[in-house]
């Protein structure tokens, strides 16, 4: 493993995919265990996604107090239900609720009023502290679904309906969830970057060699709303997870 950090941002770099998984799900487990034992509860928000496999996989298997953890998720389609194969829900359910049980699991729905449905999540995700974030990048930068020259660092909203970037559509059809562009839901509901970055502690994880751009720009461009992942380095408390692919284009940083 190497180490750096940029600005705020503690970088970690390992030498695959498997390796930063379980060094990711060993701290993310140590702080669950430690926010149970000083408070009784945890709350955790967890990322989905193909970039977050290895990471679910091995945090699965880490000894974690589960019975006292309320986990939420990051984002939601617009228009698709529960059992939707590229639903999120669906993603949480099945990798985590129905193999390690949690206390409880709040849902965003992709169904009804979706403004009523952000501002009620905003109001759970704001009920009590956050200890966690468990996240990633996208290929475009973005951070759940806040996107390029949309995303607001300053928002004053947790949740809220967004609409999706060509480029994020187009990786969601590279990724397998959908067969076209075209299949891909147009809005979301995500939480917002104050949220996810309100939590004790932040972790991020970018595998694979198409996050290399991302992951170069997040550490190397300008602060700004241009690239939204550039704000993990203004986090206090956020750790970057790499493989070698995803660090390969940063050079003699990593």
């Amino acid at each position: 493993m190497h180490e750096f950090t940029t600005d705020e941002l503690e970088v970690r770099v390992f030498d695959d995919e498997t390796a930063m998984g379980r060094a990711a799900a060993a701290d993310a487990a140590a702080r669950l265990r430690q926010a149970v034992a000083e408070r009784g509860e945890a709350r955790v928000v967890i990322a989905t996604g193909n970039s977050q496999y290895a990471f679910i996989d091995a945090l699965v298997d880490q000894e974690v107090p589960w019975r006292h953890v309320t986990v939420f998720h990051m984002d939601e389609y617009l228009g698709i239900d529960a059992d939707h194969p590229a639903s999120f829900q669906r993603w949480i359910r099945e990798r985590i609720q129905n193999r390690v049980h949690p206390f409880q699991v709040e849902y965003i729905s992709g169904l009804g009023d979706p403004q009523a449905e952000a501002a009620r999540y905003e109001s759970l995700l704001r009920a009590a502290p956050l200890d966690l974030v468990c996240m990633g990048i996208g290929e475009n930068g973005h951070l759940a679904f806040n996107e390029p020259f949309d995303a607001d660092f300053s928002d004053d909203r947790w949740a809220r309906v967004i609409t999706l970037t060509p480029e994020s559509r187009s990786q969601q059809v590279g990724e397998g969830h959908f067969p076209t562009v075209d299949d891909v839901p147009a809005q979301a509901i995500s939480l917002t970057i104050p949220a996810l970055t309100s939590a004790r502690w932040v972790q991020i994880c970018a595998p694979e060699s198409r996050k290399a751009d991302a992951v170069r720009a997040t550490l190397h461009e300008e602060i700004s709303e241009a690239v939204p992942s550039t704000f993990l380095r203004r986090v206090s408390g956020a750790t970057l997870y790499l493989d070698a692919a995803s660090a390969s284009g940063l050079g003699s940083a990593a």
